[in-house]
C-alpha cells in the first residue's frame, strides 16, 4: 500500500511541472490531422509536431507545429507559426506565417494576402491579393501569378513565367508576427489547479507517511528559525552540490538524478510547510485534525499569495521551514535506521572450567 501512494505521489509531482492549456474548438497531439471528407464547421486551432489540413475547415485557422501543411480547404484565414509551412490547397483569406521553410506549391491559390517571413520561400501558385515576404532566398517558380503587389526583403529568384500583376519593390521593412493559437483559460485557473494537486500530494504524503508528517510539522512549530535556517541551507546547497558533480563528467549522472531529486525535494517541503501552517493555525482555536490542517495550510497560503510582496514573502518563508524540517527528518530517520542495523557486541565468553 505504501508503495502504491509513493508511486501515485512521484505521478501527481510530475504531472504538476507540467502547464496546463485548455481551449474550445482546439486540437493538440504529437500529429494532428483533418483527414480528407472530414470538414470542421469552425475555427480550428491546433498545437502539435505536425498539423495536416487534407480536408475543410470553414471559419480560420490558428496552427503551431513543426510541419504545417494545407493541402485541403481552409475557408477563412490562415495564421501560422512552424518550422515547415506548406500551403498547397486553397485558402480564401489571408495567410501569415512565420516559419523556417514557407512552400506555395503549384495549384495552390489563397484568395487574400500572403504576409510571411521564412528562411526560404517558394511561391508557385496564385494568390489573389498582395505578397509581402521577409526571407533569404525568395524563389517566384514558373506558375506562380500573383495578382496584387510584390514586397520583400532578401535575394528574390523570378523564374520564366511567373507573373506579378502589380509592383514589385524591395524593402526593409518586413515585419511579421504571427500570434499562434490562442488558448482562453478562465481566471484563477492555474490556482485551483495549483490548489487541487498540492491537496492530493498532501493527502497521499499524510496517508503514506502518518507517523513521520506528524513529526516534521511538530518541528516546524516547536523551532521554525533553526528549520528556516536548514531550509535555506539545502536550498542553496544541493543545486551547488549537483553543479559540482555535473562538472566531473563522471558525475553527471548522479548530477541529473539529484536535479530531479531536488525539484520533488523542495516541493514535499512546501506541501509540509503549508501542513505545518495549518496545524499552527487550528491550534489557536483548539483544534487538532490533520485534514483540516492540510486544508486551512494550502488555501490559506493561495489566498495570501494574491497579496503583492507579502504573498511572495509568506509563500519563501513557508518552504524554507518545510524543507529544512523535512530535511533534518529524514536524517534522522537515517541515522536510526542506522543505529537498529548495527548488531549489537556478543558478551564475552566466560571460562568456567577450573584451573588446575
Amino acid at each position: 500500500m505504501r508503495r502504491t501512494l509513493c508511486a501515485l505521489l512521484v505521478v501527481i509531482l510530475v504531472v504538476g511541472t507540467l502547464p496546463g492549456t485548455a481551449a474550445a474548438a482546439s486540437r493538440t497531439g504529437g500529429t494532428i490531422t483533418v483527414g480528407p471528407g472530414e470538414t470542421i464547421d469552425d475555427d480550428l486551432e491546433a498545437v502539435g509536431g505536425t498539423v495536416v489540413v487534407e480536408g475543410t475547415v470553414t471559419g480560420d485557422l490558428e496552427a503551431t507545429g513543426g510541419t504545417v501543411v494545407i493541402d485541403g480547404t481552409v475557408e477563412g484565414d490562415v495564421e501560422a507559426a512552424a518550422g515547415t509551412l506548406d500551403i498547397g490547397g486553397t485558402v480564401g483569406g489571408d495567410v501569415e506565417g512565420a516559419s523556417g521553410s514557407l512552400k506555395v506549391d503549384e495549384g495552390a491559390q489563397i484568395g487574400g494576402n500572403l504576409t510571411a517571413g521564412a528562411g526560404s520561400a517558394t511561391v508557385d501558385g496564385r494568390i489573389d491579393g498582395n505578397v509581402e515576404i521577409g526571407a533569404e532566398e525568395i524563389t517566384l517558380g514558373p506558375t506562380a501569378d500573383i495578382r496584387g503587389d510584390l514586397t520583400y526583403d532578401g535575394t528574390l529568384n523570378r523564374a520564366d513565367g511567373a507573373t506579378v500583376g502589380g509592383t514589385v519593390e524591395r524593402t526593409d521593412n518586413v515585419s511579421v508576427s504571427p500570434s499562434g493559437p490562442s488558448f482562453a483559460l478562465p481566471t484563477g485557473t492555474f490556482t485551483a489547479y495549483g490548489v487541487l494537486a498540492n491537496l492530493v500530494a498532501g493527502a497521499v504524503l499524510l496517508v503514506a507517511f502518518p507517523r513521520f508528517s506528524t513529526s516534521v510539522a511538530d518541528d516546524v512549530t516547536d523551532d521554525p528559525l533553526r528549520m528556516g535556517a536548514f531550509g535555506l541551507l539545502a536550498l542553496v546547497g544541493v543545486p551547488l552540490v549537483c553543479v559540482l558533480l555535473f562538472v566531473t563528467l563522471v558525475g553527471i549522472p548522479l548530477s541529473i538524478a539529484g536535479i530531479v531529486a531536488y525539484a520533488f525535494l523542495v516541493w514535499a517541503g512546501a506541501l509540509y510547510g503549508r501542513f505545518a501552517l495549518g496545524r499552527w493555525l487550528l491550534r489557536q482555536i483548539d483544534r487538532d485534525s490533520r485534514w483540516l490542517a492540510l486544508l486551512v495550510g494550502v488555501l490559506g497560503v493561495a489566498a495570501v499569495k494574491f497579496v503583492p510582496i507579502l504573498g511572495d514573502l509568506v509563500e519563501a518563508v513557508v518552504v524554507l521551514v518545510g524543507l529544512g524540517a523535512l530535511v533534518i527528518g529524514m536524517y534522522d530517520r537515517y541515522q536510526s535506521d542506522e543505529d537498529e542495523a548495527e548488531p549489537a557486541p556478543e558478551p564475552a565468553a566466560v571460562d568456567t572450567e577450573p584451573s588446575a
